[in-house]
């Protein structure tokens, strides 16, 4: 996109006004209309608003504009916006008015994009068919006095001009210029694929903008625990939790399922870089649509996702979960299976929550519940008396469970959300033992019998378990194309450059011919009179330089060699002006 006029020769250096510009991209009159009606003034603001100027200020604003939505939780996520607007009661009420827990559809933010949008396409499509019209038009004629063009050179030749002209339209073809058809002055054009890069570079940036707003508004994405030997299928009463937008929600999840049958997770045992993750894989058969019969295997890996239908399942974490068995005062067995523990570091240490609502009565006859609050460490510290329990190695080495219990009224039943992965102690007791908390340090098969008669808890072994997340973004691909379109654009405006070749040969007064070559280009580059001396040596193999006749005061006077200067030259390095 531009609004500027290019020129690179002096203010009087063209005699054609096609010379003066190399650029398709329409020029911009800055200067405000004065009494040119409401009509006037709507042209003059849409002129405005497809200048790069205005392009580049939009731009900047959607950048800022997009800095609440990572800064403050959005609506996709009512659990953060929840805490969030308990934690800050008093700028809440503003918030709202600003509606910055709704960024990304807000009025404000899609009043930018929209005028995004509008920009680039007002001014992507004139400049194609000004484009077009260049590509379907002759190169310019040559301007009457080259000698004003930024590079210059000529000589005197014995060849006709005639003989020069055919030999100069054969030269530049075979360099791929684009000749002027017809006879006379041959007129050259190259470096059309600039204006092409400029042109797929604003293509790709509208693409990308049309890639973000589709994902923005079209995609969701959940996140699911599964323990090994377990399954799992696509519907939100599974996930653990889920975010959709405008056009995406529950109702839209694609139909499919899998079972995870095992995990493997191995680690580098020695070195410097010892408990480094090698290798993640979860082997899973999966289902596609309601029918489970049909199932296919597969392997999820770290940045290799599963791809069934128009989703995506990405590996995102794993850890353990202990299993375990409680009984009750009266030895029932009141809770017995695999509880998730969320590693905390690198390391997996893993605090958790065991809670057993269906405890009964307790040894003074009152109905009561348990819960078990503690760390699964997968390689236990030999000692952590002063740091805590500590897993020293992420792999599954020497296995510990630590708990405390407690009892009394896990308020499950108040109707208040709860997380399942943390313990409400508000209306529990910690049990004790000589007036300390109880805990124990349980090793795979060993139990632990609770105080004061509340019954026993078994560490029977751990399971393992992945975290998968299954996104919907249909316009990735299309984001992804844009950007590297893009790239690519970018490269091509930037180092190709567009510029044009003159050659004129007419018989000088002494019968010889006189041979000039200019060229032009876009941009100011020392290429383009490397590239007219190159042109000018080749084509004396067709027009050989003539020796100058001797004049009574030296050298004709009537052969410029370059701009200004009345000597004869071989082209062998023509003037550049500044």
């Amino acid at each position: 996109m531009s609004d500027t006029k290019t020129s690179l020769q002096p203010a009087d250096a063209a005699d054609d006004p096609d010379v003066e510009r190399l650029s398709t991209a329409p020029e911009e009159n800055d200067t405000a209309p004065v009494g040119i009606g409401v009509l006037g003034w709507l042209r003059w603001f849409w002129r405005q608003l497809t200048s790069m100027r205005v392009a580049l200020l939009l731009l900047f604003l959607l950048s800022l504009a997009a800095i609440p939505g990572s800064l403050v939780p959005q609506s996709t996520n009512p659990v953060k916006v929840a805490d969030w607007k308990n934690a800050h009661r008093g700028i809440t009420p503003l918030y709202e008015k600003l509606q910055l827990f709704d960024v990304y559809s807000s009025v404000w933010f899609s009043a930018i994009y929209i005028l995004l949008f509008v920009s680039l396409a007002g001014c992507i499509l004139p400049r194609t068919w000004q484009f077009v019209g260049v590509l379907r038009a002759q190169p310019p004629a040559a301007p009457r006095n080259l000698t004003r063009m930024p590079v210059y050179a000529a000589w005197h030749t014995g060849a006709a001009p005639e003989q020069v002209d055919a030999a100069a339209r054969r030269l530049l073809g075979k360099r791929r210029f684009r000749v002027a058809a017809g006879t006379g002055p041959v007129a050259a054009e190259k470096g059309y694929l600039r204006e092409v890069g400029n042109l797929l570079f604003h293509f790709a940036l509208f693409a990308l903008l049309t890639g973000f707003a589709w994902a923005s508004l079209d995609s969701g994405s959940g996140t699911k625990i599964v323990l090994e030997g377990q399954g799992y299928s696509n519907t939100t009463t599974q996930l653990d939790d889920f975010t959709g937008s405008r056009f995406y929600g529950i109702d839209d999840l694609d139909a499919f399922g899998f079972k995870l049958d095992g995990f493997t997770a191995e680690f580098q045992t020695s070195g410097p870089a010892a408990g480094t993750a090698k290798e993640f894989v979860a082997n899973v058969r999966y289902w596609e649509g309601a029918d489970s019969g049909k199932q296919k295997n597969a392997k999820i890996e770290v940045n290799h996702p599963l791809e069934v239908g128009g989703s995506k399942v990405f590996l995102t974490a794993h850890g353990f979960a202990p299993v375990v068995t409680v009984r009750n005062a009266k030895d029932e067995v009141v809770y017995r299976g695999p509880t998730v523990f969320l590693p905390r570091d690198s390391n997996v240490t893993s605090p958790g929550v065991i809670k057993v609502n269906d405890y009964g009565t307790g040894p003074d006859g009152e109905k009561t519940q348990l819960a078990f609050q503690g760390f699964f460490l997968p390689t236990a510290a030999s000692d952590f008396t002063h740091t805590g329990p500590i897993s020293v190695f992420p792999a599954a080495a020497d296995p510990r469970l630590v708990l405390s219990a407690y009892v009394g009224d896990l308020r499950t039943d108040s109707g208040l959300p709860q997380n399942v992965y943390e313990l409400d102690n508000k209306a529990m007791t910690q049990l004790q033992v000589d007036g300390k908390p109880a805990a124990v340090n349980l090793k795979v098969g060993e139990g632990w019998d609770l105080p004061d008669g509340y019954g026993s808890v078994t560490f029977d072994g751990y399971q393992q378990w992945a975290n998968f997340t299954v996104s919907h973004r249909p316009g990735n691909s299309v984001a992804l194309l844009g950007a590297v379109a893009a790239i690519l654009g970018l490269i091509g405006s930037l180092f190709i450059q567009r510029r044009r070749i003159w050659v004129r040969a007419v018989t000088a007064p002494d019968g010889r011919t006189l041979v000039e070559v200019a060229g032009l280009g876009r941009s100011e580059s020392a290429r383009t009179a490397e590239e007219l001396a190159e042109i000018a040596v080749e084509l004396q193999d067709d027009a050989p330089a003539a020796d100058e006749p001797p004049g009574p005061d030296g050298p004709a006077d009537d052969v410029p060699a370059a701009a200004d200067s009345p000597a004869a030259a071989v082209p062998t390095a023509p003037e550049t002006k500044e």
